[in-house]
Parts: structure tokens; C-alpha cells; sequence
């Protein structure tokens, strides 16, 4: 069986139960992964993280609940919610207006189905190699670290705004004067994901041999030995947009493409991260790139 029909079953799962309180372990188990590989194959197939599904999900069945003159405390109790409040804010967070509001509007009937393979995937342009399957050892981080999420897609939003912010106040530059690191080159990391809020922290750092030099406003990281299987980025033209799109484009082969036919999935007790070095340098290369680096196990 396949990625796509492996999360439709879960899907599906989601819609079958969707009075009882679901988790992203449960999903995991349904699906035959592991709970990080779950979380990220989902979100990279359905666009959205697992749980904002789940709660999304919730809410448009609340709608055809509306429609029947059900009461609202009653509707949120049924689906799950915690209190009336919570429902409400919920429900106008999604659909823009308070669940009485909709009550006249509201459609009749169940939401439509789900239909994982109706959905278009997007490919990218250039040639994607097979990775390298390398062991690296455990090394150190020093950087700068900053709180986001993937609700309503904001970390493509902040993490962007986040490097432009240590360029323009010299984090970055200063990184370098005080790190004495070994070799050139920024790595991207996601740490500490809570898989029920979708809330992470990102690091922006360059790697040391002891942390001797950090100071307080910066964080330090210990990244564990591990086997990864290595992405290196089509190369592009050097502007936001295109490398940018190449790097989303990349996750996503990695997680629809690769992983369904490689016999691993993601190593969870292990971390992922991006690493840019000289090849990212617009004003060395006329064409751009950089490496995804992705724990893996066998399957």
C-alpha cells in the first residue's frame, strides 16, 4: 500500500470517529509509522499540520450540526471540546464568524469527503539526484533560537523573517567573530515540536567544537550521531522566490516521493536540518543551492 492510500485511511479514520478524541499517536499506529514520520508525511501531504486537521475537521461536521438545531454547548460537548468558549473561539477562528451566526447559513448535510488522490501535487523544477547515505558523528551548534508554528503556515512566514533579522542586527556576522567554528556554513534547525499545539523552536547556528564561547542571548545544541540520507536542492537562480520554492519542493519529494520507495522513514530521536554553505551565495553563484539533511531508519 501506498503514502497516499496509508493517510487516506487515516483520514478516513478521522472522519469514522470524529465524536471521539483523536490523537496523532493513534493516527501513527493506523497508518504503520512512526508518530514524528506520521506528523511530517501528513502535513507535507494535506498541507496543514495533523491536529489542525483534526480540529478543522471537528468544525465543519459542527456546521452540519447548526443546520439541525442542535445546540452549540451540546455540539462542542459531542465533538469534544473542552467548553463552550474554547468551541467558540475555535469555530470563528476557522470560519470568521460566531456559531450562531452560521446557524442560518449552515450547510445541510455531512462535509464532502476527503479525497486524498484528487488532490494535485506539485512538483519542482530540475533534476532531483538519489541522496547520499552518509553517518555523521554528533557535533555542536551555537546560534540563535526563536519560538513558532505551523498553524495557519506562519513559520514560512517568520523563519525567513528570522534570518533577515540576524543579517540586518549582525547575529550572523558576529556568530563567526566569536564561534571560531571549523568550517563555513548556517545550519537551520527544528527543535522541541509539540505535535498537539504545532508549536517548535527554530535555531539559526554554525557548528563548534565546545561551547566555551557562547554568550547568554545564545543557545547551544548538542545534534546527535546519526545515518541520514542527504537532498541537495535543484540549483536555481539566485532570488527569494525560486530558491525558496526549490527548498519547499525538495521536503516535499523527500516526504511524498522518496521515503514511500526508499525502505526508511525519519529517525525521530534523531534532528533534520538544513545546512547552507558557499553555494547559497548569490554573489559567488549564479545559480544556488543547499542540503537537506534527514535522519533515517529502516522500515
Amino acid at each position: 500500500m501506498d503514502y497516499v492510500d496509508l493517510i487516506q485511511n487515516t483520514i478516513d479514520y478521522i472522519d469514522n470517529n470524529i465524536n471521539e478524541k483523536i490523537t496523532v499517536n493513534k493516527l501513527a499506529e493506523i497508518a504503520g509509522f512512526s508518530t514524528y514520520h506520521y506528523y511530517r508525511v501528513f502535513h507535507s501531504f494535506v498541507g496543514i499540520p495533523v491536529m489542525e486537521y483534526v480540529t478543522r475537521r471537528k468544525l465543519q461536521y459542527a456546521l452540519s450540526e447548526l443546520s439541525n438545531n442542535k445546540k452549540v454547548f451540546d455540539i462542542a460537548l459531542d465533538l469534544g471540546f473542552e467548553t463552550h468558549a474554547g468551541f467558540t473561539k475555535a469555530f470563528k477562528k476557522c470560519f470568521g464568524y460566531t456559531p450562531s451566526f452560521y446557524r442560518i447559513h449552515a450547510p445541510i448535510g455531512f462535509p464532502q469527503k476527503v479525497d486524498l488522490k484528487k488532490i494535485k501535487v506539485n512538483k519542482i523544477g530540475g533534476i532531483i539526484m538519489q541522496p547520499k547515505i552518509i553517518n555523521r558523528d554528533s557535533f555542536k551548534i551555537v546560534g540563535y533560537e526563536f519560538k513558532t508554528t505551523l498553524r495557519n503556515n506562519a513559520h514560512s512566514r517568520d523563519i525567513p523573517a528570522f534570518w533577515d533579522q540576524c543579517n540586518i542586527e549582525g547575529k550572523e556576522a558576529h556568530l563567526y567573530r566569536t564561534q571560531n567554528p571549523p568550517r563555513h556554513g548556517e545550519y537551520g534547525i527544528c527543535v522541541n515540536t509539540n505535535m498537539e499545539t504545532d508549536e517548535f523552536s527554530y535555531v539559526l547556528g554554525i557548528e563548534v567544537t565546545n561551547f566555551n564561547h557562547a554568550t547568554n542571548e545564545m543557545c547551544t545544541l548538542e545534534v546527535p550521531a546519526a545515518t541520514y540520507a542527504v537532498f541537495t536542492t535543484p540549483a536555481v537562480d539566485s532570488n527569494d522566490d525560486s530558491f525558496v520554492n526549490s527548498i519547499k519542493g525538495t521536503w516535499k519529494y523527500i516526504l511524498e516521493e522518496w521515503f514511500p520507495n526508499s525502505g526508511y522513514e525519519i529517525d525521530d530521536s534523531k534532528l533534520d536540518f538544513e545546512f547552507y554553505d558557499e553555494r547559497c551565495h548569490s554573489w559567488e553563484y549564479e545559480k544556488i543551492c543547499m542540503d537537506i539533511y534527514v535522519p533515517i531508519k529502516k522500515r
